[in-house]
């Protein structure tokens, strides 16, 4: 029986960290079995801007890997990215998925 696709699972980190956590979803196919990636902006009051141009810009390119999981996985994930990766510029949420679905 497949689990349930129930949750969102976000993380948004610096550009800097997006090979090492994409190569960690990589090595999960078990929890993770897709997921989506974007190129953003952002900035808040406990960022570090790494760069001359981040700190005159007041915001740092940034990352957020998306994937629709079971939200037991994501709990599941989510201990081992904290135990592999911790790092206090990453955040993540999760939110509710109603319904999840392909189109054929």
């Amino acid at each position: 029986m497949r689990k349930p696709l129930d949750c969102l699972l976000t993380l948004v980190c610096h550009q800097s960290m997006e090979e090492l956590l994409v190569s960690l979803l990589l090595e999960h196919p078990e929890l993770v079995s897709g997921f989506s990636v974007r190129h953003i902006e952002g900035g808040s009051q406990k960022e570090i801007l790494h760069s001359m141009l981040e700190q005159v810009r007041g915001r740092s390119r940034r990352v957020e890997l998306c994937s629709v999981m079971n939200l037991e996985d994501a709990h599941e994930l989510i201990a081992h990215l904290k135990a592999t990766a911790s790092n206090p510029e990453v955040a993540y949420w999760i939110t509710p998925v109603i319904e999840f679905g392909r189109l054929a």
